[in-house]
């Protein structure tokens, strides 16, 4: 009898782990990081997003910015297929990162942009179809809103016409980067629809609520406005090395002491979203971590 109890124990304390585990996400694209195949085949990645689509706005013809990993104008982003199909075939879900960025060439102006740049996202990257696909005929998992400046507006009718693609055969995944003081100002009706499956706060660049030993507070007050809202999985947002951003950055032993213990006791805690793959590389950040995120 008393062996059956210990099993049982130890039974549901399996589950509970399983139940709380988490994974960690990257940030591709932007850096002189390793290609996809060698990203992947580190095993130490449960999410890639690529970055970015950077141009969309009036009507133009979204353009992908890689930096200098291909030059999708002439067709070189295709070469990505195949590596993106290598790291879905070892298990990590692959997203296109939309983004709103700080020059302002990424806007949605109208319900009609919104339905519009969709249907481009579906045809060009998704289930659809198209005579012309910037990374190629791989279909990614899904779209991810990096959005940080351009306009409020419109983020809610676009993540509702992309969810509107899924079917029971192939989902398409959402997921988004906010910033971490509550509420976002791009993304929080979009955030309301409830439609995220993944939502990777970014604690960085905003002291009032990044970690530090005297600002913890703050930092767990963020942490539980993020995980009271309608998603699937909140992760915490993190640069991979203290010169990947200009502030937020925590040391391994303290986020293994004090921040994790904390925040995975949350049913909504999905992981550790990383910018970026190239600092990760260097810092070596993510193997540090990935036994105890």
């Amino acid at each position: 009898m008393a062996t059956k109890i210990v099993f049982v124990a130890f039974l549901s304390l399996i589950l509970a782990n399983a139940a709380y585990g988490g994974g960690i996400g990257i940030y591709w694209g932007q850096g002189q990081e390793s290609n996809l195949n060698q990203t992947c085949s580190t095993k130490l990645y449960s999410h890639v997003n690529i970055g970015f689509l950077s141009t969309f706005r009036n009507g133009r013809t979204p353009t992908l910015n890689l930096a200098k990993h291909c030059n999708p104008s002439n067709g070189g982003c295709g070469l990505l297929s195949n590596q993106i199909k290598y790291c879905q075939s070892v298990g990590v879900k692959v997203f296109l990162s939309i983004s709103g960025n700080a020059a302002g060439y990424a806007s949605l102006n109208s319900s009609y942009e919104a339905r519009i740049l969709a249907n481009y996202l579906w045809t060009k990257f998704l289930g659809g179809n198209s005579r012309s696909r910037p990374l190629g005929n791989v279909v990614l998992d899904g779209v991810d809103f990096y959005i940080e400046s351009g306009s409020t507006k419109y983020y809610d009718l676009l993540a509702r016409y992309l969810a509107s693609y899924s079917t029971k055969a192939r989902k398409v995944y959402l997921s988004a980067a906010p910033q971490c003081p509550y509420p976002d100002k791009y993304l929080n009706v979009a955030l309301n629809t409830g439609l995220f499956d993944y939502v990777w706060v970014r604690f960085n660049n905003n002291p009032s609520c990044e970690y530090t030993t005297k600002n913890a507070k703050n930092f767990f007050k963020a942490w539980n406005y993020w995980t009271s809202i309608k998603a699937n999985k909140v992760f915490l947002g993190l640069p991979a090395s203290p010169k990947a951003t200009n502030s937020g950055f925590i040391p391994v032993n303290v986020l293994k002491s004090q921040v994790l213990p904390v925040i995975k006791k949350s049913p909504k805690y999905g992981g550790v979203m990383l910018w970026s793959r190239y600092w990760d590389q260097i810092g070596k950040y993510s193997p540090a971590i990935k036994n105890y995120a």
